[in-house]
């Protein structure tokens, strides 16, 4: 056995890594100069009249009907009478059906009433692969097409959650929430940092590499005892946040998968917490350690003035196979030990969204042509089903039925 060092092991580390990450830098640039030329935004395709129905909450012959009386948004209709819309006039649509519906019938614009407060929701895992992304982009993006004003905060450094949305960090430059949490005199306001995007509705906080910068200065002014600010650095999300809260119902915070600042950040923040889950027994021990480090550092941020107060908290089960044996058995087990906090509903693993991720789609984006037709509708069935008892806990935080 040859015990020699390895020699090609022994040139400089850092520079090996800067090389390979400008590479796949440059080969993701590539890729996505193919997709969106430089000058281009992210578009979003139409919805068939059957989404449009389902999103709005009422019956496709209801929809028909209001088009063959001239009323409301004209959709685009093929020769042969299919019916799509965009998802601007499915809002617009949304907003007639609120206007001209009945009084004492429901309400089909879901914006925030006199009282209710904005819901900020953090998506948290410390293991990474739990599907924490992907149900944040997706989360988001339905409470968008079902009518709320949505804010999605990129919290992850990786800026995974930004990628998905078109943007992407190292070209885009793109400014994160760092900016309006740092300690120094160049914070700004949140307002300059929130961007748009391809959905109705749906505002993002893009991420970048900067936000670590954030991991290192908190002890630093946590430790000035010239600095109250660092003292209370978990108040700094709440404090951003004030200045938009008349433009959002609902704010979803895609976390880092690790327990440092920027989480115990978002926590404090938050009004509710979704801790995401892959149904095997080393995720599921890594969630048990992730739980007593975080219960243990809540209660030392508590002694020093935080306030976490949570509407509701549960455990999504992600990336579940039903037909596998051991992951039902974990689910099971799950069950049984946090049923009250457990969502009913579970994330499906899929084809269909791996796919679309791919491409840095969402599957509420990627045309259903481009799949098996029940490999699709089934991982949408999974998706909605989750999203809908989501939204349903907000509601019920509002007061609402």
């Amino acid at each position: 056995m040859n015990l020699q060092p390895d020699h090609d092991l022994e040139f400089d580390f850092d520079e090996m890594i800067l090389k390979q990450g400008e590479l796949i830098s440059d080969k993701l640039n590539m890729l996505r100069f193919e997709q969106y030329p430089p000058d281009a935004t992210k578009g979003l395709r139409q919805f068939t009249l059957a989404e449009v129905a389902e999103y709005l909450g009422v019956t496709q012959n209801h929809i028909k009907k209001l088009h063959l009386e001239g009323k409301g948004p004209i959709p685009a209709t093929t020769p042969s009478g299919r019916r799509t819309y965009t998802a601007d006039q499915m809002l617009e649509l949304r907003q007639y059906l609120d206007k001209h519906g009945r009084a004492d019938f429901k309400r089909y614009v879901p914006y925030r009433r006199a009282g209710e407060p904005m819901q900020v929701l953090a998506v948290v895992n410390f293991k990474g692969g739990s599907g924490k992304t992907t149900t944040a982009a997706h989360l988001a993006q339905y409470l968008a097409l079902t009518g709320h004003r949505v804010l999605a905060i990129d919290l992850d450094p990786q800026a995974s959650l930004s990628a998905l949305h078109g943007i992407q960090p190292e070209l885009d430059k793109n400014p994160s929430l760092y900016e309006a949490l740092r300690y120094d005199g160049e914070r700004k306001p949140i307002s300059e940092i929130i961007q748009q995007t391809n959905f109705p509705g749906l505002d993002i906080v893009p991420a970048n590499l900067e936000l670590q910068e954030y991991e290192y200065e908190t002890p630093l002014a946590a430790s000035n005892k010239n600095s109250p600010e660092g003292r209370m650095f978990f108040t700094r999300i709440t404090t951003a946040l004030r200045e938009v809260d008349d433009r959002y119902d609902v704010v979803v915070i895609d976390c880092p998968p690790q327990l440092g600042y920027l989480t115990l950040t978002a926590l404090t923040a938050s009004t509710s917490v979704l801790i995401t889950v892959h149904p095997q027994m080393l995720d599921i021990m890594s969630m048990s350690q992730f739980l007593l480090m975080l219960g243990s550092i809540l209660q030392s941020i508590k002694a020093a003035g935080a306030a976490v107060k949570l509407k509701w908290f549960r455990y999504l089960v992600t990336r579940y196979e039903p037909t596998d044996g051991p992951q039902a058995q974990m689910v099971g087990f799950m069950q049984a030990m946090f049923a009250r906090h457990l969502l009913t509903n579970h994330m499906l693993k899929s084809t269909a969204i791996s796919d679309a991720g791919i491409t840095k789609q969402s599957l509420y984006e990627v045309e259903k042509s481009q799949f098996i037709r029940t490999t699709y509708e089934r991982a949408m069935e999974s998706l909605n089903a989750v999203n809908s008892e989501i939204t349903g806990l907000i509601h019920k935080a509002w007061g609402r039925r």
